[in-house]
């Protein structure tokens, strides 16, 4: 039996997220108001962190290097000031939480590429090549 509080969550939740995992890195699109302006600034980053699910609370924390210090940022994934997120690269890991990454520096920091998956074509059938 689902409540009100469940259908009003279910109502806010995004429908297009992508599947963003540990490992991943990402450019995440958040509109900031400024005064009666309202622009979007991006932030793009190792994903190190994902919480909650798919809840309406579900999070992500991306990490980023800016000159010298990591720069640390929890966004919530259903939030309205989130316009977009965009996957640039996966990395191959075996954790669900990369905190030791806090700790690492240079090559170190670094992730395995994941190798990507192959496409299969469907081939043909004899009869049509025959021809």
């Amino acid at each position: 039996m689902t409540n009100k509080l469940e259908v009003s969550n279910q109502t806010q939740l995004k429908k297009e997220l992508p599947d963003i995992r540990p490992g991943d890195t990402v450019r995440v699109s958040q509109k900031i108001k400024e005064g009666d302006k309202e622009r979007v600034q991006d932030f793009e980053g190792l994903v190190i962190a994902r919480k909650h699910g798919k809840e309406i609370g579900a999070t992500i924390t991306v990490r980023r290097e800016i000159s010298g210090t990591g720069v640390e940022r929890i966004f919530p994934l259903h939030s309205p000031t989130i316009e977009k997120i965009e996957i640039s690269k996966r990395g191959k890991v075996r954790r669900a939480k990369l905190y030791y990454l806090r700790k690492t520096k240079g090559k170190r920091a670094r992730l395995k590429k994941e190798k990507s998956a192959k496409v299969i074509t469907e081939e043909k059938p004899e009869a049509q090549v025959a021809k």
